[in-house]
């Protein structure tokens, strides 16, 4: 069941019509997936002390509700390695359209993949995963399934891929957990189906898949009307 917390973001944010994305982090967690270790800071003092916390180098990322993609606004940046840095980005950042706070988030890495989910009003939700990252349009290397999945289901739509070698440990490199991407698959159907026609969609971009883990670095939520 979605908890209190939960119902009150999803309420706030239909002014909008989709959830800030430390928020959106926040319900990805509460539904057992994992996201990068992040702080939703409000001032430049928050901001640094949470990059000293999470450790350098560290992204930030603009939170506005007037600003739903925000790397066309230049509000994400990667790799900011010092204390210098981060305070040139948030003097940039603070100065954009409806600031509402920072995102500083630790840096995450492995294969990028796309997992998303669409509310159709004839089929329901439909889950997509694939190739993820800037070129995921150019690729257009996905595998789509009807929710809720099964395990069997998201085991097929891994092996599906074109890039299912990537995953495996292609000409020697090292391949990712299957296991804890299967389990990431699994845990965004059954948010999806919680999330029912609440939502309208759900992009979670890119995923970053290691050895260790499956971990969300992005995420939005298009919210249904009320």
């Amino acid at each position: 069941m979605l908890s209190r917390k939960i119902k009150g973001i999803l309420a706030d944010s239909r002014k909008q019509g989709w959830v800030l994305e430390p928020e959106a982090k926040y319900i990805l967690q509460q539904a057992g997936l994992e996201v990068p270790q992040f702080l939703w800071a409000h001032d430049l003092e928050a901001a640094l002390a949470g990059a000293a916390s999470i450790g350098y180098p560290v992204v930030a990322k603009i939170v506005s509700p007037r600003i739903v993609h925000k790397t066309e606004q230049n509000g994400v940046v990667t790799g900011i390695g010092d204390e210098n840095e981060l305070t040139a980005v948030f003097s940039r950042l603070e100065k954009l359209e409806g600031f509402s706070g920072v995102l500083v988030e630790e840096t995450v890495g492995g294969v990028e993949l796309i997992l998303g989910v669409k509310n159709d009003f004839q089929f329901g939700q439909t889950i997509l995963l694939g190739k993820g990252g800037v070129l995921t349009e150019i690729y257009k290397d996905t595998q789509m399934r009807m929710a809720p999945l099964t395990r069997k289901d998201a085991a097929s739509m891994i092996a599906g891929l074109k890039a299912a070698p990537l995953l495996t440990g292609y000409r020697g490199s090292e391949p990712v957990n299957l296991l804890a991407l299967e389990e990431t698959l699994l845990a965004f159907s059954e948010l999806a189906m919680e999330l029912g026609d609440q939502v309208t969609s759900m992009d979670l971009n890119p995923i970053f898949c290691s050895k260790e883990k499956c971990t969300v670095a992005d995420a939005r939520i298009m919210l249904g009307p009320d």
